[in-house]
């Protein structure tokens, strides 16, 4: 596989990683979190223009996916899950632990934290929240907002196998590199929709997961 970064472990390292979130990122609620009159600048839309519905912003769900960054020796690596393939939507396919934010959450963390919890049994004890990304739009009607934070060793895991068939580590440095970033497309119903896919070993990370990490190279290492 390409990675084509020319740099050693420590650059990957879970505390390098830190430090940059830490400069570049914030807790602060975005202002597309906030007020459903704001168009997110990332989603679905960036890469099919032509079928972005207008209003769909307003009226989107709110939810929070948690973006787990765990130190491991040989460099950072990112926790992602695979979805179980009895679900009815995105059976089967890479996603970041994470939902709909409910009435009874209090705010995107706990929600975050909350879904974390209940599809892989991460404890919020090990989770270090560093800041948010930018709020993503999804064409099936989602404004997802992303938790970057750090997951300290040693942790258990606990799956859901009504939400989740697996949990998995990724290379911070193999998801960072932009010649892994790959534009690809699909047609259904006689619509074509494009994404960025991300193919690690025999995972396929793509769609929004793919989308969200694309993100988090524009913000922390572009």
């Amino acid at each position: 596989m390409t990675t084509g970064l020319e740099h050693d472990n420590a650059f990957f390292s879970a505390e390098a990683f830190r430090e940059r979130a830490l400069s570049r990122l914030t807790l602060e609620l975005p202002q597309d979190a906030t007020d459903p009159a704001w168009r997110p600048r990332r989603g679905d839309h960036v890469l099919n223009p032509d079928l972005f519905k207008e209003g769909l912003a307003a009226i989107a769900t709110p939810a929070a996916v948690l973006v787990p960054i765990v130190p491991r020796a040989d460099g950072a690596q990112v926790l992602l899950t695979r979805r179980s393939t009895a679900l009815r939507r995105h059976a089967g396919q890479v996603a970041f632990p994470g939902g709909r934010i409910d009435p009874e959450d209090d705010g995107p963390i706990d929600a975050a934290l909350r879904e974390a919890e209940e599809e892989i049994g991460l404890s919020r004890s090990v989770v270090t929240p560093l800041g948010f990304l930018d709020v993503y739009l999804t064409h099936s009607g989602f404004r997802i907002l992303p938790l970057v934070a750090l997951v300290t060793p040693p942790f258990g895991l606990l799956i859901n196998p009504e939400e989740v068939d697996e949990a998995f580590e990724v290379p911070l440095q193999f998801l960072m590199e932009p010649a892994n970033h790959l534009q690809e497309s699909r047609t259904r119903e006689g619509i074509t929709r494009h994404f960025y896919a991300m193919p690690f070993a025999d995972k396929k990370i793509w769609g929004v997961t793919a989308g969200i990490l694309r993100n988090l190279h524009e913000r922390l290492y572009a």
